[in-house]
């Protein structure tokens, strides 16, 4: 029996459809399959009924991920030829996914395979999406990757069999990270497709009984690869190596950098090592040098909000702050910022931890407090340099603050970063800092603070209408701002979900900033002086006109760039409950 008959059973076709079916089938040369979809009939009923109809498990490819190691059972033509492909290994069976599990000499073969691995095998049916998804991976990522082990294991045995005739060799650290090693082209093949898979870092973690391999891409981590025990060693040593590190130091964490081309653009890597308890960690920051440094006009910024950073750094001296948590784009905020700056009538001076990109114009200096050149003294040593314009990358402590404080005071303009929640919450962590409170007033030009949040493929969006309730919510959100701001809001009708495509599998690609920014006043000035609370702040901020970082959410959600679903991410209350998400 078919797939036509199957589904004609289940009632999710029509009689009269299968012969369009068919006909269209034998013009185009497409599956049944993806016609059907293509009708829309969505994937996961389509497998959900084939397998009621043969009693056999389904399973799907989603977000999960396919070990490496378990092609080796299957070989690459008997995956293509009988269509099945191996899906893992559990409890020393072999889960294999098949496409048509009445094909006999599909059958036999998996009996072939099973009986020669000495491995018992389990089908699943799957899709067949799936399948070529899976089978890709034989000529990819994993596939490569799998050859290299290979070679390793080669090299490994040959190793075993020099030392069984008593000579006295051993693969040493030089061994393995020779330009034409196998482990080599490991490391080589997990850098090269991180930067096409667009990841910002690589993480490579010792889990007891493999080595997980994840890239982290859009904000998100989902393990890629994993790599047998054997390969940690030599691939941290390759990595150190690459990096300028010492090879014999595992106890204590480790940084370094290095540079590669990649599809003939020059792209860097910042390695970090952590020393956890199976074995030492790798994290990856892959920095795309050839993008070089965004402008501010493409980051997104709301009108007010545009203008407001490009007045700041126009000042002759002052104090621009940006605050967010770790990853939430503060330092490419920093640089966008810091290359809008006049680089030839300016002396435009950085201290910064690491640096991540270089500027032409900009004197830029790595901090390093391993031995006392820590963010303070470098302050201290900028000052005598006869700088305009001063980059800290963070202010940390109670020094820093002080020291920054009195440089926009003496005539600097100084750009830094702060960890607070909100741009509210710049003016109090101050505070905290033993920084005088008539020492912020005059100083402090603008706060911004942000969060990454992911974006729409472009032109792609699917509509979800608002029911009225829904719309005064929302307004009740900006009810505090006054009328002469509300008015000017781009209220749209619609928000918007991710919608896939063939280009853009999840409907989903790349992040971008949502901002608030507090510039300071009088009316704030005078806060500040007599009662600087958080919400007496914010009600001046808001008499002026400024947004907080989830209505500028939603504001690009009406505006078809960011998915709904987004705006929830950002803390604090939630505009969408549970019972109203059903509404959509």
């Amino acid at each position: 029996m078919n797939l036509l008959s199957i589904l004609e059973k289940k009632n999710i076709i029509d009689e009269k459809d299968i012969a369009l079916i068919k006909k269209e089938a034998e013009i185009s040369g497409n599956s049944f399959e993806k016609i059907l979809i293509k009708t829309g009939i969505k994937q996961d009923i389509i497998l959900k009924a084939k397998g009621e109809y043969y009693n056999i498990p389904i399973w799907e490819l989603k977000n999960k991920s396919v070990p490496f190691e378990v092609f080796k059972y299957i070989p690459e033509e008997s995956a293509l030829h009988y269509k099945f492909v191996p899906l893992g290994v559990s409890d020393n069976i072999l889960e294999v996914g098949i496409l048509d599990p009445d094909n006999l000499d599909a059958l036999d073969a998996l009996n072939f395979i099973s009986s020669n691995a000495d491995t018992p095998f389990k089908i699943y049916l799957i899709s067949e999406n799936d399948f070529d998804e899976i089978y890709k991976m034989y000529k990819g990522f994993s596939g490569e990757v799998n050859r290299a082990i290979s070679e390793l294991d080669t090299e490994l045995v040959k190793d075993k069999k020099i030392k069984a005739l008593g000579e006295d060799k051993k693969v040493s650290n030089t061994d393995i990270i020779k330009e034409d090693a196998p482990v080599t082209k490991i490391v080589a093949n997990i850098i090269h497709y991180a930067v096409e898979e667009r990841a910002s870092d690589i993480h490579i973690e010792h889990m007891s009984n493999s080595i997980r391999v994840r890239f982290r891409v859009d904000g998100t981590l989902s393990t890629s690869l994993m790599l047998p025990l054997k390969t940690h060693q030599a691939v941290v040593a390759r990595l150190k190596v690459l990096s300028s590190m010492k090879l014999d130091e595992k106890r204590r964490p480790q940084d370094g950098r290095f540079s590669a081309k990649i599809n003939n653009r020059k792209v860097d890597f910042r390695v970090s090592t952590f020393p956890s308890y199976y074995g030492e960690k790798v994290v990856i920051r892959i920095l795309d040098t050839d993008k070089g440094v965004r402008k501010i006009d493409e980051f997104g910024l709301s009108e007010r909000n545009l203008r407001l950073i490009k007045n700041a750094i126009k000042q002759p001296y002052g104090l621009i702050l940006i605050s967010g948590p770790t990853g939430s784009g503060k330092s490419t905020t920093l640089y966008s910022m810091l290359n809008e700056t006049d680089h030839e009538s300016k002396n435009v001076l950085s201290l910064e931890d690491p640096i991540e990109y270089n500027i032409d114009g900009i004197s830029q200096s790595q901090v390093r407090p391993e031995i006392g050149y820590t963010f303070a003294n470098g302050l201290r040593t900028t000052l005598r340099q006869d700088p305009d314009i001063i980059m800290v990358g963070e202010i940390r402590d109670k020094e820093t603050a002080g020291l920054a404080v009195q440089a926009a005071l003496t005539g600097h303009l100084v750009l830094s970063t702060i960890h607070t929640n909100n741009a509210i919450g710049v003016i109090p962590r101050l505070l905290e800092m033993e920084v005088d409170p008539f020492l912020i007033a005059p100083t402090l030009i603008i706060a911004v603070a942000q969060r990454l949040v992911r974006t729409l493929c472009p032109a792609t969006g699917k509509p979800i209408e608002i029911e009225e309730s829904m719309r005064k919510m929302i307004e009740s959100q900006f009810s505090d701002l006054p009328e002469k701001y509300r008015k000017t809001l781009p209220i749209g009708k619609n928000f918007f979900d991710p919608e896939p495509n063939e280009g853009c599998p999840t409907g989903m690609r790349g992040r971008m900033a949502v901002f608030e920014i507090i510039e300071m006043n009088k009316e704030i000035e005078e806060i500040i002086l007599k009662n600087p609370s958080d919400l007496e702040i914010q009600k001046i901020a808001r008499k002026n006109g400024m947004l907080t970082m989830k209505e500028d959410a939603i504001l690009k959600a009406f505006d078809k760039k960011i998915p709904f679903s987004e705006i929830n991410t950002l803390g604090g209350e939630f505009l969408f409950e549970e019972n109203n998400l059903e509404k959509f």
